[in-house]
């Protein structure tokens, strides 16, 4: 199951606003969550049904949206009340199940598999599900269900808000392959561009496609875009218990398009993350570089390691490598790193162009080096251009 917040931010406000004695539910009215209007965040985050009949869309600016509804009231956002209402969440799902793989702050997969001899039919129990969560918790979801997660989360966006809905693999031709190519899950804006190019306008289309020639375009996405359009997925729900990740992200004070410049940020957050580990003993086998650009959107890429990290010098290297395998050269709003699947040794699989005791000695040296700045301040010790590079020293987990 895929189990989704509807309109997460704009409904949770809500829900704080009538819990201080406001007046009227804004998630009736002509709302929207935005940004600092005298700063470059002045942008739309969420908005109202009744604004998204008036053609109001996620991202543009409160200037643009302010145009097609003189009326309209902007909330700010509240991130740490969207933090507690995310674990609220979560938590009252774990009293049905503990296999739930938090997706982002709004939405999560759920393994019902494991459980299903316990509560039953699938669709009876989401329905039970979702209304529980708006009787108790005062907000609605969307859920999804299918044989894999791919197809839950395509089925949770089929039609909102307060919805169940199934994609199986028996209804995979009649519900997902009528869907222009756009909606499939995975495919971003770039790809679906080149798709639309090569007349693959529907995931029927791209379900039908020929694999040697897509391969031509879009390389390895070829072989993952024609099993997704198929409905085709053998991911795994991924639980996280013993440790959560970090990650540490930035927003900039302006658009970056020179690289020199991004690998100065980059080595700084590496160097964030990699003190973070280091203070709670812990190791990295999955990092994530995640970019949003000027017309925030939002990409990202990772790595699932042979051997765990826990260096700056090697969270950075395989952050640059990502980094440019994501970039196509447009500005860059925000940089984020996130390191995962945290594991509590180190156990290495080494190659033979693979110099253990060097790398050792690496960690040893950064080991020393963090203790330095704790005892005597972070500008005690600085590595390469990091004393230019100003940024946030704050991870999160």
């Amino acid at each position: 199951m895929h189990i989704d917040v509807n309109n997460a931010f704009l409904s949770w406000t809500a829900i704080d606003l009538l819990s201080k004695g406001y007046r009227y539910d804004i998630r009736k009215s002509y709302a929207v969550i935005g940004g600092d209007e005298t700063k470059r965040r002045g942008i739309v985050v969420a908005k109202s049904i009744p604004c998204k009949k008036l053609g109001i869309q996620t991202a543009e600016t409160l200037y643009s949206a302010r145009r097609k509804c003189p009326v309209l009231k902007v909330y700010p956002a509240d991130y740490l009340l969207y933090k507690k209402m995310s674990d609220t969440l979560f938590s009252y799902i774990e009293k049905y199940s503990p296999d739930i793989e938090i997706l982002s702050i709004d939405e999560c997969f759920l393994d019902y598999t494991k459980v299903r001899n316990l509560y039953g039919d699938a669709v009876v129990f989401a329905h039970k599900l979702k209304n529980e969560i708006y009787q108790n918790l005062g907000f609605t979801v969307n859920i999804g269900i299918g044989n894999n997660k791919l197809c839950a989360k395509m089925a949770s966006d089929f039609d909102k808000p307060n919805k169940v809905h199934t994609l199986w693999a028996s209804e995979v031709k009649q519900k997902l392959w009528p869907l222009p190519v756009h909606r499939l899950y995975g495919v971003g804006k770039r790809s679906a561009e080149k798709l639309k190019i090569l007349k693959i306008h529907t995931i029927y289309d791209l379900a039908h496609a020929n694999e040697s020639f897509l391969y031509k375009y879009l390389k390895n996405n070829a072989h993952k875009f024609i099993q997704s359009a198929n409905g085709q997925n053998n991911e795994e729900v991924v639980v996280e218990r013993e440790s959560k990740g970090i990650s540490n992200s930035i927003t900039l004070e302006k658009d970056y398009t020179n690289i020199t410049d991004i690998d100065n940020i980059l080595l700084a957050m590496s160097e964030n993350v990699a003190k973070a580990l280091h203070q709670k003993g812990r190791y990295a086998k999955v990092v994530a570089v995640q970019m949003k650009d000027h017309f925030f959107a939002v990409t990202s890429h990772q790595i699932k390691l042979t051997n765990a990290v826990c260096t700056s010098k090697e969270i950075y290297d395989i952050s640059k490598k990502l980094f440019r395998d994501l970039w196509k050269g447009e500005p860059v709003r925000l940089l984020a790193i996130r390191l995962d699947t945290l594991v509590s040794k180190a156990s290495y699989q080494v190659s033979l162009f693979e110099k253990l005791e060097e790398k050792e000695e690496n960690q040893n040296l950064e080991d020393i080096i963090f203790s330095l700045r704790e005892k005597y301040g972070s500008r005690v010790i600085q590595k390469g251009s990091l004393s230019t590079t100003k940024i946030n020293k704050k991870y999160h987990e």
